[in-house]
């Protein structure tokens, strides 16, 4: 009974192993000096022009929230694509019907003005 558990711990052993061994390579190999442009925030190496921690308008939230919004509404065409054959016709409505609904939303939200970046 225990012998199915052997490649398990042998897994979770070398796991550990292989973490153990690349914390301590990092940590000879890194570089103990710091300087003013190591401790800067990383903004694409672009210098920094402004804080980091400053306030971004609202409007950057309800961007951001929108496109998740529409990103996973679009995954949501995958298993349809995937048994597109075995729906038939009635898949297709469903999905068209599933498309206007998207469509619908997207024109609501230009309408509103939600898309506007300035």
């Amino acid at each position: 009974m225990l012998d199915a558990y052997i490649p398990v711990l042998l897994f979770v052993l070398v796991a550990i192993g292989f973490a153990i061994f690349t914390l301590m390579v990092s940590s000879l190999v890194q570089s103990s000096r710091y300087n003013r442009v190591k401790l800067e925030p990383y903004e694409c190496g672009i210098e920094p022009v402004t804080d980091a921690r400053d306030r971004y308008s609202v409007r950057y939230y309800l961007i951001a929230m929108l496109f998740v919004i529409f990103d996973v509404e679009t995954v949501f065409m995958f298993p349809w694509a995937v048994i597109m054959d075995e729906l038939a016709l009635f898949g297709l409505i469903e999905m068209l019907v599933f498309l206007f609904i998207l469509v619908l939303g997207y024109v609501y939200a230009w309408r509103k003005g939600a898309l506007e970046w300035a």
